[in-house]
């Protein structure tokens, strides 16, 4: 964990075109949701970007990068960071009491937070993730640039949000400025782009249309307002 002193007084601050998936492609069942916040120019994330890689291969996690810009300061300015993904990391910290962030950090599920190089403890965590059904079941099937997505609970689950992601699956980065210069590094699960797509009372069964364009991999998250648990996921690759 790369824990500067600046970094540990930050204070909580406030598709492309291209070819389509299969038509009326299946999404995958009841994955975990690993979200890796990290940056090029953090010399503790590499192993976290590593690890990050390993889980990507599993297909009952669903694993997203999310490269943060407060590193950018020091001298690399991350070719894949996005300030949104900066507020998604503190908009969890608030809502966990905390008054800073950090990289690497992963989330797991929305809920749990861990130093993303430690790799027993994340193992521990998605452990115990699967453990927790999912009280949400999500299908998603594509036709052309139309995405549908379909969801349905046994038991009211209170107001959501849908979120779109859409992600790159790897790239290869040469750093030659800041804590990783003169370093090559190897990314994946790029996250690109994020959107709340839409919103659902949680009762019942919900469908709608979301218009898609490209071929890079779709996830659909069904998260609880305000940064609050992942309830379910599904993912066309």
């Amino acid at each position: 964990m790369n824990m500067r002193p600046m970094l540990c007084a930050m204070a909580l601050a406030g598709l492309t075109a291209g070819s389509v998936l299969p038509a009326a492609a299946q999404a995958e069942d009841a994955p975990v949701v690993v979200e890796l916040f990290t940056s090029q120019g953090c010399s503790s994330c590499p192993p976290a970007d590593a690890l990050l890689q390993e889980l990507a291969k599993r297909d009952d996690i669903i694993a997203l990068a999310l490269h943060v810009d407060y590193w950018d300061y020091i001298g690399w300015a991350d070719s894949f960071a996005r300030p949104a993904f900066t507020k998604r990391q503190k908009g969890y910290a608030r809502a966990s009491g905390r008054t800073a962030v950090y990289t690497p950090q992963m989330i797991i599920d929305g809920t749990h937070d861990v130093v993303g190089n430690r790799k027993m403890d994340v193992t521990a965590l998605i452990e115990r993730a699967e453990d927790r059904p999912s009280p949400v079941s999500v299908d998603l099937t594509r036709s052309g640039g139309t995405l549908s997505v379909a969801l349905s609970a046994k038991a009211p689950v209170g107001a959501v949000e849908l979120h779109l992601v859409r992600y790159r699956p790897e790239a290869e980065v040469a750093i030659h400025r800041g804590e990783n210069a003169g370093h090559k590094l190897r990314y994946s699960q790029i996250v690109t782009d994020w959107d709340v797509v839409a919103r659902w009372d949680g009762t019942g069964a919900f469908r709608t249309e979301v218009p898609v364009n490209g071929d890079a991999p779709i996830v659909v998250l069904v998260q609880k307002p305000d940064y609050g648990p992942v309830l379910a996921a599904a993912r066309l690759r």
